[in-house]
């Protein structure tokens, strides 16, 4: 398609040029080990960036030896010696060798909750470029006593970023969302003129960042037909065009409020390089047809660059080998793309 995601593997850059890359493992009894395993052991996924999995070592050590890759503990500062296979930073030392596969578990949400808490403050202090997250799962980090919806909203807190949204990612689209783990009543209560023009900010900026210069915006309506006028509801008119033309002042080539069953569709013909979503089901619907299995998650208005899978910790299937990682690799070929386009590339020499 015209506007497809570009690939960091057509990026050009010397071996001192890749990113370092922090890599947390997920729910270990979900999928997430296993496929961070596969995407790691990627030649292309190696070649693009320098990485390392921030989780339990015995965790990742079966992960990886059911695809036939090396594993090597380390400490924080020998991130990236040049270790050989894929190099584990485990602060803990715990084994998690009794949790059950498949099962909610506190202990395993706690691992995960606390992975990303580890690997975030890396990103802070400057030792990793990005962050890239496998799947965790809500009921488990609640029950660890981490009480979140998500990892969206553990970051925005971790880095005090409340106006941090989520950004989806798959072949032909790219999608942001004005709310996202809300009831629906709560998720039409946050349409805002102030919340959409947020938004509508984010998004050009995260295109940006994505090397999309001239970034075309799409901003999605939120009743039927985007309100027909008034016909179907008044949040269109009254909140999200005035959103729009304030964001066109800014010099945002913004549209809209454009009808949410046909918008989609123009982006993915090239249309739009970008749309924006008034509420989850709107935006997610849309992106996981077109990308189920390799759709990814972008954390915008961080002060960190962190991409994510965008697919759950699949009991059904985990600890089975079956697993795709398509989603991994292109949630780290993303993180590695925004990083080099960030201008940082390394962590310090010292890491």
């Amino acid at each position: 398609m015209a506007n497809a995601t570009p690939r960091v593997t057509e990026i050009v850059m010397s071996a001192d040029q890749r990113p370092l890359i922090a890599v947390t493992m997920g729910d270990p009894a979900g999928v997430g080990p296993e496929i961070t395993a596969k995407a790691l052991a990627n030649p292309k996924i190696r070649a693009a960036c320098r990485l390392a999995v921030v989780g339990d070592l015995r965790t990742m050590e079966r992960a990886a030896g059911a695809v036939g890759v090396n594993v090597a503990a380390v400490d924080v500062d020998a991130l990236d010696r040049g270790i050989d296979g894929i190099q584990v930073y485990d602060p803990w030392g715990r084994d998690l060798n009794d949790v059950p596969v498949g099962t909610v578990d506190a202990r395993a949400g706690a691992a995960a909750a606390e992975a990303v808490i580890v690997a975030t403050k890396l990103a802070l202090d400057g030792r990793v470029a990005a962050i890239v997250t496998a799947p965790l799962n809500k009921a488990a980090i609640n029950a660890a006593g981490y009480n979140y919806a998500g990892h969206t909203e553990l970051l925005a807190d971790l880095t005090d970023s409340p106006g941090a949204r989520m950004l989806l990612v798959a072949p032909g689209l790219r999608v942001i969302h004005n709310s996202t783990h809300v009831s629906l009543r709560e998720a039409i209560a946050r349409v805002t003129r102030e919340n959409v023009r947020h938004v509508i900010g984010l998004l050009d900026e995260t295109l940006r960042r994505m090397a999309i210069r001239e970034p075309r915006i799409a901003v999605c309506g939120l009743n039927p037909h985007a309100g027909e006028g008034g016909l179907f509801g008044d949040e269109d008119d009254a909140f999200i065009r005035p959103a729009i033309e304030d964001a066109r002042k800014d010099g945002i080539d913004a549209t809209g409020p454009e009808p949410g069953d046909t918008v989609f569709n123009r982006a993915r013909d090239g249309a739009f390089d970008g749309v924006v979503a008034m509420y989850h089901d709107q935006g997610h619907v849309a992106v996981k047809v077109a990308g189920f299995f390799d759709g990814i998650n972008v954390s915008v208005g961080l002060p960190i660059i962190r991409t994510s899978v965008d697919h759950g910790t699949a009991f059904d299937i985990a600890g089975q080998g079956i697993a795709r990682a398509d989603s991994m690799e292109m949630a780290i070929e993303i993180a590695a793309t925004m990083a080099v386009s960030d201008g940082r590339p390394a962590a310090p020499e010292t890491a």
